[in-house]
């Protein structure tokens, strides 16, 4: 199969998909487990191609040959920096569509919202979902139940962290986050976790509630609204954005797996923190794999190396 690459701003490339790109194009460390879930985990992506976004799109294409993937999640930011005006933005096709090409890309997308889509039209974002084929994100909040082959299930919670956030009360660009009910979203998670008969409970949403990269110190506000409900109901990994990054936190008495995936494009500096398991400023992605007894999150870089592997076993 033939995809012809756009770039914007420059000239035309051609790549061919077969399977002698696939064989030269392999991620030799990846790990893949019998009868999974298999899915990508995106951040902070949307910037016209630029900085490391293409790369990282390559390589996402070559990891979801790889396993097999079911599906492709974003954890908000999806559009730099003012998010976009309409279905009909050319944002759309210069930042989207003409940016993620590869045959394995045409998977579903499920998306969430981060604090710059905010920023323009959020709307059409939900809106777009009835234009594309692949593009997911019925409300601004969601959630999906995924069957296991054994007969177990997997609960993928999508949450809007934005309107939750203490810190954008008062921000004036952040204004249109506080015409959302954010106690009623809070409601509304606390019912589907404390119902769901599922084996694993996953959340995704833009905000972490620990962070080793620049925000470190500062996520009190969202993690004193989030992280009594993900204890309470036994949520096992929380997948975030935001940070410009890649890490894994784990502090002391938590029970919850925390991710930051936020490097689709550009990257920022991070810190060894006291609860880091992993945290490094590398463009790139999360491969999450799971069956009936384990969930695997790897991350991947923009150079196709694993960079870091956490697996959680639940018999």
């Amino acid at each position: 199969m033939a995809a012809l690459l756009l770039c914007s701003g420059q000239s035309q490339a051609q790549e061919i998909y077969d399977e002698a790109y696939y064989q030269q194009h392999h991620i030799e460390q990846l790990s893949t487990t019998p009868k999974s879930l298999n899915f990508l985990v995106l951040g902070d992506w949307g910037r016209n191609g630029h900085y490391e976004q293409r790369a990282v799109a390559k390589w996402m294409d070559i990891t979801m040959e790889q396993m097999d993937g079911d599906f492709i999640v974003t954890t908000g930011d999806n559009f730099y920096s003012n998010g976009i005006a309409s279905v009909n933005d050319p944002y759309w096709y210069s930042s989207y569509e003409a940016i993620y090409t590869g045959p394995h890309l045409f998977e579903e997308w499920y998306a969430t919202l981060g604090n710059h889509d905010y920023r323009g039209n959020w709307q059409a974002q939900i809106d777009y979902s009835n234009i594309s084929r692949r593009w997911n994100m019925p409300a601004p909040y969601y959630a999906l139940n995924f069957e296991l082959k054994g007969g177990q299930s997997v609960l993928l919670v999508f949450l809007d962290t934005n309107p939750l956030n203490p810190e954008y009360k008062n921000e004036a660009k952040y204004a249109e986050t506080q015409k959302q009910d954010g106690p009623k979203q809070l409601v509304w998670l606390e019912h589907k976790l404390s119902t769901s008969q599922a084996k694993w409970k996953i959340v995704i949403g833009h905000h972490p509630l620990y962070s080793s990269g620049k925000r470190y110190g500062e996520t009190d506000g969202i993690r004193q609204v989030l992280e009594p409900i993900f204890e309470k109901y036994h949520v096992d990994a929380y997948y975030a954005g935001h940070e410009h990054d890649l890490q894994h936190n784990q502090p002391k008495g938590t029970t919850v797996a925390h991710f930051v995936s936020g490097a689709g494009s550009e990257v920022r500096p991070v810190k060894q923190s006291e609860f880091a398991k992993f945290a490094q400023s590398t463009a790139g992605f999360a491969a999450v794999s799971v069956n009936q007894n384990t969930l695997v999150t790897q991350f991947i870089s923009s150079t196709g190396n694993v960079l870091y592997q956490y697996k959680i076993n639940k018999d």
